[in-house]
């Protein structure tokens, strides 16, 4: 039975793997009896028991190699019965069956003749190891990684693994540079020591190996027997030969157009049609040229060059550095002694032009080299910078402002014209219902117009120039600072005030108008030491302020007519007054000097605000009716507008006028504002003031009106708009008010 068993079958090594290779097989004679044993299949007793680690071949091991898988299990007892031992040899049998003939002959072949031996065509164990004669390049014999990247290694202590399973270790590597040198120096052959990447060991390269490398360098083949330069063998002949290579006669397709190419052609025919495809344009032949260093890096050394500031060029000598210079370039004594007296940054040559008779005889210049020294000074001091110049269109810079139209409505033509001033009107004052026009004129009158028909009512002369003319602004009481007519509550209103036992010192007597001038219309004259240039009205109708022709802190002075009081709020001057206005709503007061406009705060009696217009000089003055915003017109034809909550500088600077602005007005209901100017226009502008305290007003010019003639270089003297429409009065140097809608 132990002959039997004896048949070439491989038994799993440790740990499960199929060995390589095979016991050497002795005669019978010279064998130990072994003890009867059960034989399973892929019994790994049996592996245990054959200590040899001989090599098969290929070939060798191709025959046993269905029987490497097995199911069987590895603790088996030795002393089963003989019915196991049949069914073993049963199995044995059947797997030979499978795809093993050679071995099925053999051990029916033991199985008559009893032999305990097998052929030795099929047992003899070769010597050799199997991967000697194998060509696969794919990876090493000592390292069964496969093709698992050794960068994973890394981190361990090992590199791979080898044909049983243990660890290949990565060699100890302490040396350093000194030694690496000590032993490029001694050993002759460290030119061809490389490092195995699979093992981490020193490998000495062959001859041929070198050789093969040596090729590879200078671009040769790897084979040193290869002949690139082989005569070609043609596949035909040269020959013309009788018959053809192949008389097979031609297709029926050939005769008769293809369908596939008709579709093709009416896709390509619907694609032109459609625009998908179009015609090739012809190329143009001019070179196309391109700045090489347009998307060049500014760090890089190439993008440092192309922003290279060039150094400013010398200036070209003139005459006088000429070495027979004319006449008049050469310096007199007197000329001289200045210039030897003069400082030298001061002087305007740094050198004594002279006359020589022939360029021979002109020495050294003996300041060559300290110029050349300053030259290099200047430019190495001298900083320089690059101002990069940007391309704008002009149209971009001007902003995007609303269409005129669009900000209707406003005065646009004019309406009616009134005349009866024999001289240039001054001044005008609309009434507050909008139904009366007060107009003071040089010719000693003050006239009392019909704004709806043109027709003057009334003209109350005052026996002088009229500056300044205002309307009471309470719309019960027909008042005007020069004259006023017989209105009951007017009347009313004067007539309250009872004198005081003791009058007090006042800087203005107050007077009352006889009889007769009650009849002409007067009813209070307010007597000043100096001439009054202007006169406003508080918004509450019972205080007026007026601006005297006089220096010092007496320019302005408030009235109050209740009470028949004056008094000057200043205790000294801040140059000379110009106009004044009171705020709308606040208990403020707004003086305009020549160079500021002063705002003052009337119960605390204190300054709140200065602003400052940069012109010269202010020569009028208008609150908002909100009284958050102001302009002042100057004679230096700017309008400057002032944002009190923004700032004490101009918001916004208007330069349309051509000559000096005489008055400003506001509208007082709609968001317009008007400017006139001695160049005989009045302008008219949008101005809306929003809500939102984040958004700045809207500035617009609309429109310029023009009508007045320009007299004695004076065009349009006051504006002033009617209350509830969009119209604006105009007065002006040749006698006439206008009146535009």
């Amino acid at each position: 039975m132990a002959g039997e068993r004896d048949v070439g079958l491989v038994a799993p090594v440790r740990g499960g793997w199929p060995a390589k290779r095979l016991p050497e097989f002795e005669p019978e004679s010279e064998r130990e009896p072994e003890p009867e044993e059960p034989f399973l299949l892929g019994d790994p007793a049996s592996s245990h028991s054959n200590g040899s680690d001989s090599d098969l071949s290929d070939s060798e091991e191709s025959v046993f190699s269905g029987l490497e898988d097995s199911g069987g299990d590895s603790s088996e007892d030795d002393d089963d019965d003989d019915d196991d031992d049949v069914d073993n040899k049963g199995e044995d049998e059947i797997s030979c069956n499978k795809g093993h003939s050679r071995a099925e002959e053999t051990s029916e072949g033991q199985a008559q003749t009893g032999s305990p031996g097998l052929k030795t065509e099929m047992v003899r164990a070769s010597s050799r190891d199997e991967y000697q004669e194998d060509s696969s390049d794919e990876e090493d014999i000592r390292n069964t990684v496969g093709n698992v990247p050794l960068e994973w290694y890394d981190d361990f202590p090992h590199v791979g693994y080898d044909l049983d399973g243990r660890r290949i270790y990565k060699p100890l590597r302490t040396r350093d540079e000194l030694d690496q040198f000590l032993d490029k120096m001694d050993d002759p052959d460290f030119w061809r020591t490389v490092q195995d990447r699979m093992t981490g060991r020193d490998l000495r390269l062959t001859d041929e190996q070198v050789a093969l490398v040596q090729r590879l360098q200078r671009g040769q083949f790897g084979d040193a027997g290869f002949n690139p330069y082989e005569p070609a063998v043609d596949f035909f002949s040269g020959d013309i030969m009788i018959h053809p290579v192949t008389n097979r006669p031609a297709d029926k397709r050939s005769f008769i157009p293809s369908l596939v190419e008709k579709e093709k052609v009416s896709r390509m025919v619907h694609a032109i049609k459609m625009g998908w495809i179009q015609p090739r344009r012809p190329r143009d032949p001019t070179p196309s040229f391109y700045d090489l260093w347009a998307q060049e890096d500014p760090n890089a050394v190439l993008g440092r060059h192309r922003m290279h500031v060039p150094a400013p060029k010398l200036a070209l000598p003139g005459h006088a550095e000429s070495y027979n210079p004319p006449p008049e370039y050469l310096f007199s004594k007197e000329e001289r002694l200045a210039w030897m007296q003069q400082e030298p940054a001061e002087r305007k040559l740094n050198f004594l032009p002279q006359k020589f008779p022939s360029l021979r005889v002109v020495p050294a210049y003996s300041r060559f080299i300290q110029e050349r020294f300053e030259r290099c000074l200047d430019l190495y001091l001298c900083p320089r910078q690059r101002k990069m110049r940007v391309n704008v269109d002009p149209e971009d810079l001007i902003p995007k402002l609303p269409r005129p139209r669009d900000l209707q409505p406003f005065p646009t033509c004019q309406a009616l014209v009134y005349r009866g001033h024999s001289d240039l009107v001054r001044c005008l004052s609309v009434s507050p219902g909008g139904q009366w026009l007060a107009s003071g004129s040089d010719d000693g009158s003050l006239r009392l117009w019909e704004v709806a028909t043109a027709r003057c009512m009334k003209t109350v002369p005052v026996g002088g120039v009229v500056r300044s003319v205002a309307w009471n602004p309470t719309p019960t009481i027909c008042l005007i600072a020069a004259a006023l007519l017989l209105v009951g509550s007017t009347d009313q209103l004067l007539g309250a005030f009872t004198p005081p036992e003791e009058p007090a010192l006042q800087p203005a007597r107050w007077l009352e108008a006889s009889e007769e001038e009650r009849q002409g219309g007067l009813r209070l004259r307010i007597c000043h030491s100096k001439p009054v240039t202007q006169v406003t009205w508080h918004g509450r109708g019972d205080y007026l302020a007026v601006v005297l022709a006089t220096p010092g802190h007496t320019q302005v002075l408030i009235h109050q007519l209740s009470r028949r009081r004056s008094q000057s709020p200043f205790r000294r001057s801040h140059g000379q007054v110009q106009c004044v206005a009171f705020h709308p709503t606040r208990p403020f007061l707004l003086v305009a000097s020549q160079r500021s406009v002063r705002v003052y705060h009337l119960l605390r009696q204190e300054l709140t605000k200065k602003l400052m217009p940069n012109c010269k000089w202010v020569s009028s003055m208008a609150v908002h009716p909100v009284g958050d915003n102001i302009i002042c017109g100057s004679y230096d034809s700017k309008l400057v507008w002032f944002d009190l909550d923004l700032s004490t500088k101009p918001y916004k600077v208007l330069r349309h006028h051509k000559k000096a602005l005489r008055a400003v007005a506001f509208h007082p209901r709609y968001p317009l504002f008007a400017s006139g100017s001695d160049d005989g226009t009045v302008i008219v502008c949008h101005g809306m003031v929003y809500n939102d305290l984040l958004q700045n007003p809207l500035l617009v010019p609309v429109k310029v009106l023009k009508g007045h003639t320009v007299t004695r270089d004076l065009g349009v003297l006051d504006v002033a708009f009617h209350p509830t429409q969009p119209w604006i009065f105009s007065s002006g140097a040749d006698g006439t008010i206008r009146l535009f809608t």
